[in-house]
């Protein structure tokens, strides 16, 4: 027995949305969060854990922006 879908997912997504830009902040944000911790297990100063959290932030607000240029759905 073959099922055919004739509905198109709600996931199917017709743009770029996981295009190269957003593939490289994605892995930027984790390499922050991960130097982040590992900055304050090893006792650094608050400015310079609190620099990697603001950078963190920063990238977080660009990949919302670019999610919801490609799709506004999605970020909501």
């Amino acid at each position: 027995m073959t099922m055919a879908m004739n509905n198109p997912s709600r996931f199917a997504h017709q743009g770029p949305l996981l295009d190269s830009t957003i593939d490289d902040l994605l892995l930027h944000l984790r390499g922050l969060v991960l130097a982040g911790k590992v900055l304050e297990q090893r006792g650094a100063s608050p400015a310079e854990v609190d620099e990697h959290v603001r950078e963190a932030d920063r990238v977080r607000a660009e990949l919302a922006r670019l999610i919801a240029e490609d799709d506004p759905q999605l970020a909501a």
